[in-house]
């Protein structure tokens, strides 16, 4: 029997968006093998670093966060490596967005 391994890299954020009168939105973004390869040139130009950080992710959020004015905090699981929130009212904050209106 052969055993198949599947990762997932993705990240949770929270943010404003460009819509006016949404302080906080949250959204999932899948994270396919080009944008971790991004990622870990990130972290290795800017950050000279050989595995990626939550700096180099944060760096590169910023500057792929499409309809976000800003990415506010964000969960990140890439490879081995999980990125938690910052602050913990954060992932409070996703779970609210996420939830939607009941």
């Amino acid at each position: 029997m052969a055993r198949y391994m599947v990762e997932r890299n993705y990240v949770q954020m929270i943010g404003p968006i460009w819509q006016p009168g949404f302080d906080c939105c949250a959204m999932d973004k899948e994270l396919p093998g080009y944008d971790v390869r991004n990622i870990e040139e990130i972290a290795k130009e800017l950050f000279d670093s050989d595995v990626i950080t939550r700096e180099a992710t944060e760096h590169w959020l910023s500057l792929n966060s499409g309809d976000f004015q800003h990415v506010a905090d964000f969960y990140a699981s890439i490879g081995d490596q999980d990125f938690a929130w910052a602050d913990d009212e954060s992932e409070f904050a996703y779970c609210d967005c996420m939830s939607g209106e009941e």
